[in-house]
């Protein structure tokens, strides 16, 4: 059987990371595509060096642009691909650009499509990745859903036939990579101690494409009472930049970073305080990890985050202070996620469910 697997950004390299790894334990062909949708090298390669990937068999090198350019120069550059390779199945990850660009490029060849991490749902249409997510998932042959919830969204569009509760894959290599550096120290900047600092990121269109908002963000992680790493995603300094931002800040909380490598990732959120995100991915690790987090986000898809307040939503930023020093809650954290081995579940239903 051959899989050939579409994946473009940082959260698809890390869901790619034990498909891959299960894969290369059976004697399936696994084709990787890159697109190139993550054209930082930081945010890109570096995490395959990091989660042991095999470097892609293809890669695009699509880059940047609005989301049309983007998603159609991918259509046009996977269309080729697609035809020379004819897999079994083309697996498609998340909710990028990549995805959706994937799933029509490979359903107009007649090609199965299978979907990793299907029947999320934010409920909120202004967000690029619900619409590649709820397009991705009704043009999909088969669903292969993290949660109870994923799959009772996809019940309720009439697509349960289609669904397969798996687990969710970054779970997997969340545990693998939490038990290979708990013991470690993290590399944290000047001025930071373990277990005092909250790790930040932001990205987001809704909190980055206004000038305003941006700047009361970073005003607002600045002036929290509690030391801030702010891992600065690329998206976040070139709008800082158009919009006269300055993320250096001497005096303040804040201490700015480059975004670091999946382990030093995970390092430095275990031995933190707690998590300001607006993140998806991020949102689930610090649970996954046992921190606090809180969201700068009106919603999120990742609902079992929210259960006994282990992450909660801010939008007024006069809340975030005290978002941030809350207590963490007594009661213990549940498993909807999964245990940790969702990747060899995806494997066996692609054999099961093969055309």
């Amino acid at each position: 059987m051959k899989i050939l697997s579409i994946v473009g950004a940082r959260p698809q390299f890390v869901k790619l990371a034990p498909v891959a790894e299960a894969l290369a334990a059976t004697t399936h062909t696994h084709v990787i595509v890159h697109t190139g949708q993550h054209y930082d090298a930081a945010m890109s390669d570096v995490f395959f060096a990091d989660l042991r990937i095999p470097a892609p068999d293809v890669h695009l090198a699509i880059g940047s642009g609005s989301h049309g350019v983007q998603t159609g120069t991918m259509l046009a550059a996977l269309d080729p691909v697609l035809d020379r390779e004819r897999p079994d199945w083309v697996l498609v990850y998340g909710d990028t650009n990549s995805t959706l660009a994937g799933t029509i490029a490979a359903v107009k060849l007649h090609l199965p499509v299978a979907h990793l991490e299907a029947g999320l749902r934010s409920f909120n249409r202004a967000m690029p990745e619900e619409h590649n997510r709820i397009l991705t998932d009704h043009a999909a042959d088969l669903l292969l859903a993290p949660t109870e919830v994923a799959v009772k969204h996809l019940a309720a569009e009439g697509l349960g036939e289609r669904t397969v509760l798996i687990g969710d894959v970054m779970t997997d290599v969340c545990f693998r990579v939490r038990d290979a550096v708990r013991d470690e120290p993290p590399h944290l900047p000047e001025g930071l101690t373990p277990g005092e600092y909250v790790v930040a990121t932001i990205h987001r269109a809704e909190n980055t494409d206004d000038a305003g908002r941006l700047g009361a963000i970073v005003a607002a992680l600045a002036g929290l009472p509690v030391p801030v790493l702010l891992l600065a995603h690329p998206r976040l300094r070139a709008r800082c930049q158009e919009f006269g931002i300055a993320l250096d800040r001497p005096g303040s909380s804040l201490v700015t970073a480059e975004p670091l490598p999946y382990p030093d990732m995970v390092r430095a959120v275990l031995h933190s305080r707690g998590v300001v995100t607006d993140s998806g991915g991020l949102q689930k690790e610090a649970f996954l990890l046992g921190r606090l987090c809180t969201t700068l986000r009106t919603e999120t898809e990742w609902v079992e985050t929210l259960d006994d307040g282990w992450n909660v939503l801010v939008t007024d930023l006069d809340r975030l202070a005290g978002a941030v020093e809350r207590a963490v809650p007594r009661n213990p954290q549940g498993t909807p996620y999964g245990d940790g081995h969702a990747a060899e579940q995806v494997v066996s239903v692609l054999e099961s469910r093969r055309r």
